[in-house]
């Protein structure tokens, strides 16, 4: 991975009448995402956007006295991890050892992975990466004996080995991974304590599964899990089972974060240094996140919260049959995961500044590479026509981020001033 990689044609979204540039020109080329001169569809990121939700997430975790390690895997682009190391980010975090390494040639040394590590080639990763580089920190989470059972197999077979910085992880039945009942996180404290392939840095959950926009459950739901971990994290301080003086308590998706943010710095009797993970902030979306939020807005008090800065634009190639376009935009290009794409806006050929559209336009399917755009009858005479763009939002941005190797940053009036790459 190049900290300046050279885009060409082969990308897409990358016009095909231009000669290859470096990342770092890409904003002086004088391109503009609706003036016809960039193919679509195409992701863009709107700066404006980026910078407020940056900024805005920072102080959130500033004024409650937590710090963050957004999660990586939401977009893999070193601009966009830079970005958020120069804002204040204490670290970054990550799902796979993979991710670990791209974040790592991007600067990142205090770092988390969000996830059980137990195979062979992760473990060996993780100490080559720390082998070359002194400064680095790599955290990860055990949730089992099991598991701990096979990193010790592997640490017993390769002698001067560091013995890895681990997490133990709080679950939820019916959820993902994690410890299941206290017992059992006793005992794997205990035996993570007891290990010499292991020394015992914090307790760590994920709340994001139970989230529902209702804030009695959703509270509730939080209260009982930040109840587990630190329940757990003090019997860990009382019986000096953790490995530093200083203890990492993690948790926080991109929903209710809000509800876990002032349980991260319990009284341990040490230092306590609480991790937000959240990671879908840095573009937020038109959906999923915005009705999520706006719960975290009233349980705040918030005037104002986070910003959409992830669209897709796309054109509209046919109107085959009343009341429906199809549009130049599929699976392949956008998110699908959590709900259909939404639409926001349209650009006439010919007109390079976006517009409102009626309340009735709405995608209701996608194939691999067309989305099917309908509206209401009465919408008819303001209907999109053939070539004219369409913006799309997108509800939960992860699954868009990967469908794609590069995207423009964009200013709000769709000038090209900048690009990040993307490495799924």
């Amino acid at each position: 991975m190049t900290t300046d990689p050279i885009l060409d044609p082969g990308y897409k979204g990358y016009p095909r009448t231009e000669a290859p540039r470096a990342l770092s020109t890409i904003g002086s080329a004088g391109w503009h995402v609706l003036d016809g001169r960039l193919p679509l569809p195409l992701a863009v990121l709107k700066r404006s956007a980026l910078s407020h939700n940056l900024a805005w997430m920072q102080a959130f975790v500033r004024e409650r006295g937590i710090d963050l390690a957004p999660h990586g895997k939401t977009t893999m682009s070193p601009q966009l991890f830079t970005r958020q190391l120069d804002t204040g980010a204490w670290g970054l975090s990550f799902a796979t050892v993979t991710q670990l390494a791209v974040g790592v040639q991007a600067g990142a040394r205090r770092t988390l992975i969000a996830n059980q590590v137990v195979t062979d080639d992760d473990l060996a990763g993780i100490q080559a990466l720390l082998a070359a580089h002194a400064s680095l920190r790599v955290v990860f989470l055990v949730d089992s004996t099991a598991q701990l059972a096979l990193i010790e197999q592997w640490f017993a077979a390769h002698p001067g080995s560091q013995p890895f910085e681990v997490m133990l992880e709080i679950g939820v039945p019916g959820a993902r991974t994690g410890c299941r009942t206290h017992e059992e996180a006793t005992a794997l404290a205990r035996a993570l304590h007891a290990s010499p392939a292991t020394r015992l840095a914090g307790i760590e959950c994920y709340e994001g599964m139970g989230a529902t926009g209702r804030t009695e459950h959703d509270a509730a739901y939080a209260d009982a899990l930040m109840t587990r971990v630190e329940a757990i994290a003090k019997l860990c301080a009382e019986d000096s089972l953790f490995a530093h003086d200083e203890v990492l308590l993690s948790a926080g998706g991109s929903a209710i974060f809000d509800l876990v943010a002032g349980r991260l710095t319990p009284l341990l009797g040490r230092p306590v240094r609480g991790l937000l993970r959240s990671g879908c902030y840095i573009t937020h979306d038109h959906g999923n996140y915005k009705r999520l939020l706006a719960s975290v807005a009233e349980r705040c008090g918030f005037t104002e919260t986070l910003q959409p800065a992830l669209e897709v634009w796309a054109a509209v190639q046919s109107r085959p049959e009343p009341g429906l376009a199809i549009l130049t935009c599929g699976r392949r290009d956008i998110s699908y995961d959590q709900e259909m794409p939404i639409p926001f806006a349209r650009a006439p050929r010919g007109m390079p500044a976006p517009q409102a559209i009626p309340a009735s336009w709405t995608v209701t399917a996608l194939n691999d590479q067309h989305a099917f755009l309908r509206w209401d009858a009465a919408d008819e005479a303001t209907a999109p026509v053939v070539g004219e763009r369409v913006g799309l939002g997108i509800s939960h941005p992860c699954t868009t981020f990967d469908k794609w190797h590069w995207m423009p940053i964009v200013e709000d009036d769709y000038r090209v001033t900048d690009a990040v790459t993307l490495h799924f």
